[in-house]
């Protein structure tokens, strides 16, 4: 019989009791939210070859929602939005309240649905979940070729 068991019942078979158990636990648990945020070797087809920028084509179907303002896609890591007419932002998709890897876009800012932090297109906290900021890329637009310099 092949039964899985959680955390806390891991730490228990290993004699952890009271205060210790707690604290251990506690700990382990703090490590299982941290991400690296390098980026993934294998970058998605239309993404370009350079190391040093991700290079989308907006007339990719993967990336064509970045014809029109308000959308996003996430990429490798970093989410891309259309903040308006001529302008997008990208920032990492970790969030710096927690290290989870849920940031997305959402009515014009950057949004973690884990505890609410909120952000600007800059990456700036608008609440105290979002104080610690996000990390930003700096993004280029030629005709329909979008860089996003990593």
């Amino acid at each position: 019989m092949n039964e899985k068991m959680n955390r806390m019942e891991f730490l228990k078979s290993l004699g952890l009791k009271g205060a210790s158990l707690f604290a251990v636990y506690c700990a382990a648990s703090g490590l299982s939210s941290c991400i690296n945020e390098s980026m993934d070797p294998t970058l998605p087809p239309g993404t370009g070859g350079n190391a040093n920028e991700l290079t989308l084509d907006l007339n990719e179907p993967t990336y064509s929602k970045l014809n029109t303002t308000g959308n996003y896609v996430t990429v490798s890591g970093i989410v891309i939005a259309r903040i308006s007419e001529t302008a997008f932002a990208a920032v990492t998709q970790v969030c710096s309240h927690e290290g989870k890897r849920k940031v997305y876009f959402r009515s014009g800012e950057f949004y973690c649905p884990e505890h609410g932090a909120r952000f600007d297109a800059a990456g700036v906290g608008l609440n105290s979940e979002g104080r610690k900021g996000l990390k930003t890329y700096q993004t280029q637009l030629a005709g329909t070729t979008l860089k996003v310099i990593l």
